[in-house]
């Protein structure tokens, strides 16, 4: 299984790709991992802005792939709760998991419809580059939690 994680948006600050770059190394001890950034669409409103980045992250994605979208209205996961997501998904052999991280204005109901599964990562609102350092963090606790390692204290 291989996992992947697309983000709308520019490209991460140094003081952010280094966390990221690293937890995606430690990642990478467990599953394939890559990286896909979409470019945020330059149009001014929001619901054409929503419609053209779903276009390119539906081309992006094949009908096979499991997505999880994340959205402040998803379900709340504890990181053990994000390990047994990611072996479910395994057991039921899964080709490739996407994380995605949607625009500025969020995502078009076509990708809310296209998900397997709205994870919310907090109540809270966050920078998208801080999401893409706590997201990896985040995968790296639950690869280690299913290997057994003691990275994540419970």
């Amino acid at each position: 299984m291989k996992l992947s994680i697309y983000s709308v948006g520019k490209a991460n600050e140094s003081y952010i790709k280094e966390g990221v770059d690293q937890f995606t190394k430690r990642i990478g001890h467990y599953y394939p991992i890559d990286w896909q950034l979409i470019t945020p669409s330059k149009l001014s409103e929001p619901n054409p802005i929503k419609k053209a980045e779903a276009a390119s992250i539906l081309k992006a994605i094949a009908p096979t792939d499991i997505l999880i979208l994340l959205d402040e209205k998803g379900k709340m996961l504890s990181s053990p709760g994000l390990a047994n997501l990611i072996q479910q998904k395994a057991n039921q052999s899964a080709q490739k998991i996407i994380f995605l991280i949607g625009g500025a204005y969020g995502v078009d109901e076509t990708i809310q419809q296209r998900a397997n599964f709205t994870w919310s990562i907090s109540e809270l609102v966050f920078p998208h580059m801080l999401v893409r350092l706590m997201l990896a963090e985040q995968i790296y606790r639950a690869c280690s939690i299913l290997a057994n390692e003691k990275y994540h204290h419970e």
